[in-house]
């Protein structure tokens, strides 16, 4: 359908959903993946309005900027994200959350951890969060002081993290730890729901890699999320690598079985799996949008090339859409709810709301 209207076509997709993490309890009730949390908390229009947040003690795993932004939601106030453009569901959700412990777990060492400095920093910012760190978690071997040297980034959050260490812990109500050289081995239920987590605790092997020790520690936690990854999934009538969750693809070029899909690319995480920041992804489209001009003399070209085509098709098949006139409509409409409450935006959640919102005024 796409190539009756445009000469080529690039899938940017993404990773929506979460990769597994295969270890007894994860399917117990209380047992969460995080990126249906971070749907949730964004107001994605296709997932539930609420989420249940009646833990006081929650275990959250991984060490990237997602497990951060999860833990950090997790412990901050409703009123402290109220100025941001949060929906008021989930303003409303936040407010009765319990939850006054949050720790995160990471298998290795803070030289391994994938955390951005800048979004590190920010969780000691909040005037409810108590940000600590054992001294025994900080740990270096030949391997980690390595990724230290080369590494401005990695380098920083040690630093960072070493001063938590360091320092006394104060007196904010909320606290959130960061646990290193945890590796979490099961999820312990009780009535089929999160009673606790058990881990493994690890050590440095010299590569910067760790090994199990063979002792295990016991965490009385109601609630586990896991951020260990996201994964893209599959667009029908398109080859799909199930084991990377990527598009198999040269350079952006579309592969099947070898030969070059024609006029058909991909770029960010579905094109190179679920790692790296924005700068990474300027860099992948580029090399996309190249090969794309590089292709383009080639093209076979639309059949039917017109705006209007693609409005009729839509239109035909009863898709609900909008135009990007309609967008700035919606934007203008979400920062109008906003300027009462001094707030930039309130966020739309419904897709009905949002496509009556983009309308054309009728007066």
């Amino acid at each position: 359908d796409l190539r009756r209207f445009y000469d080529a076509v690039i899938f940017s997709t993404g990773a929506n959903a979460d990769r597994a993490l295969n270890i007894p309890g994860i399917d117990l009730d209380g047992s969460y993946g995080a990126a249906d949390f971070v749907s949730w908390y964004d107001g994605h229009p296709d997932v539930p309005r609420t989420w249940p947040l009646d833990a006081e003690k929650v275990a959250v795993l991984g060490v990237g900027n997602v497990a951060l932004d999860v833990a950090r939601v997790l412990a901050k106030t409703g009123d402290e994200l109220l100025p941001t453009e949060i929906p008021a569901n989930v303003y409303e959700g936040l407010k009765a959350n319990k939850a006054v412990e949050v720790h995160v777990f990471g298998r290795r060492g803070p030289a391994q951890a994938k955390f951005t400095p800048l979004e590190l920093r920010e969780l000691d910012h909040s005037p409810n969060i108590e940000v600590i760190v054992a001294p025994e978690d900080i740990d270096y071997d030949e391997g980690s002081e390595a990724a230290r040297r080369g590494s401005k980034q990695v380098d920083m959050v040690a630093n960072t993290l070493q001063d938590w260490a360091i320092r006394d812990v104060g007196d904010r109500p909320h606290k959130l730890f960061l646990h290193f050289f945890e590796s979490p081995t099961e999820i312990l239920g009780d009535n089929g729901k999160v009673v606790g987590l058990r881990t493994e605790r690890t050590e440095l092997d010299g590569t910067g890699n760790v090994r199990g020790t063979g002792k295990y520690n016991q965490w009385d936690v109601q609630a586990v999320y896991r951020a260990v990854g996201y994964l893209s999934q599959n667009i029908k009538a398109l080859p799909f690598d199930e084991q990377a969750g990527t598009i198999p693809n040269e350079a952006g070029r579309v592969q099947d079985n070898g030969a070059h899909v024609p006029a058909t690319y991909v770029t960010g995480w579905i094109k190179r799996g679920p790692v790296g920041l924005i700068g990474h992804t300027k860099g992948d489209a580029n090399e996309t949008v190249a090969c794309l001009l590089e292709d383009a003399p080639n093209f076979d070209g639309a059949t039917e090339p017109t705006e209007q085509a693609v409005i009729d098709f839509l239109e035909s098949k009863q898709v609900p859409f909008t135009t990007w006139d309609g967008w700035y409509r919606l934007d203008a409409h979400e920062r109008s709810l906003g300027e009462p409450e001094g707030r930039e935006r309130v966020k739309v959640v419904e897709r009905h709301d949002m496509l009556k919102a983009s309308e054309p005024d009728k007066a």
